[in-house]
């Protein structure tokens, strides 16, 4: 176990992704995502972390060492799509033998986001900590490390997707401030909850006239 010690948050750079990525599939087992392996989702946060509507955030113990991540984008489909034409062949290739025996969550993952009717476009992709580091706050904080990014750059709205059943992380966003809005199936058969946080001081402004969920 790591003892109780002082972490700190900070904006993930490119040579974070490989950590990032371990973490996610270390510690998030539901969903597609973490079966298509370390490499493929090292290119995928790379993407999001260089992308002017994306950002990563990490949570650091003294000697540098990752222990737990928030990732967030403004537009999760356009991080698709610009994942697909910027390094999807490469990360197809990685990851081929999954998406070949899986190509329908392929498919499914991919329309996902043209499903969201009116919930944000702003998503939180992932949250993970590591195993020896839970219990300290981690994950709160890198939560509240986004929607502050998120505040500063006047998004006043943003969604997660988590397992129905996944009470760790739904407590998580509910103590983040994140409301329950909806149920949906990403995908065939398996139930996820959505939740929405939103900043009120900047609802209360001169964007209060556009509408979220």
């Amino acid at each position: 176990m790591i003892p109780p010690a002082t972490f700190t948050v900070r904006t993930a750079t490119v040579s974070d992704a490989r950590a990032v990525a371990t973490l996610h599939c270390d510690r998030i087992t539901e969903g597609f995502l973490p079966t298509l392996g370390v490499r493929f989702l090292d290119r995928l946060y790379r993407r999001v972390i260089v992308a002017p509507d994306g950002f990563v955030h990490v949570a650091c113990d003294e000697s540098g060492a990752v222990l737990g991540f928030c990732a967030t984008v403004l537009d999760v489909g356009a991080l698709y799509k610009r994942f697909i034409v910027r390094d999807g062949v490469v990360a197809g290739l990685q990851a081929a033998p999954t998406v070949l025996r899986s190509w329908r969550r392929v498919l499914e993952t991919l329309r996902y986001p043209s499903h969201s009717g009116d919930l944000p476009d702003a998503e939180v992709l992932a949250v993970a900590v590591a195993a020896a580091a839970s219990g300290r706050g981690i994950g709160g904080a890198v939560l509240a490390a986004s929607k502050s990014e998120l505040v500063a750059r006047s998004v006043k709205a943003v969604k997660v997707v988590a397992g129905s059943h996944n009470e760790g992380a739904l407590a998580l966003y509910r103590s983040g401030g994140f409301r329950v809005v909806e149920e949906i199936e990403v995908h065939e058969g398996v139930r996820s909850s959505v939740l929405v946080w939103s900043d009120d001081s900047l609802a209360a402004g001169p964007m209060s006239a556009e509408v979220d969920a």
